[in-house]
């Protein structure tokens, strides 16, 4: 029973953060739904790994190797975001290109 309701969550915020990723234009706003999207994914390796082999921690253990990832992401993310910020006065995607110049 538990089961389901954990997919649903987890397929839920994975749709809400693909969806915001590809409509937003704000980088900050693109942050979060990324990070909504590793939370789905680590939501899916604790059930998935509970429910086939709850003796062996390989989906937690993968997901905590996840949380690194994402605390990485959230700890630079925003660092480039403001030097973005602070070259171009802009945080929106589509008027920040890097290349060109």
């Amino acid at each position: 029973m538990m089961f389901e309701y954990a997919l649903v969550l987890s397929s839920y915020l994975f749709s809400m953060g693909i969806y915001g990723l590809i409509t937003s234009r704000n980088m900050v706003r693109a942050l979060m739904c990324l990070e909504l999207i590793l939370n789905a994914v680590n939501m899916n390796l604790v059930t998935f790994s509970d429910l086939f082999d709850s003796r062996q921690l390989k989906g937690d253990i993968f997901s905590i190797f996840v949380i690194a990832i994402a605390a990485a992401e959230a700890a630079i993310g925003p660092a480039i975001v403001s030097s973005i910020h602070r070259n171009r006065k802009s945080t929106r995607i589509n008027q920040s290109n890097l290349l060109k110049k």
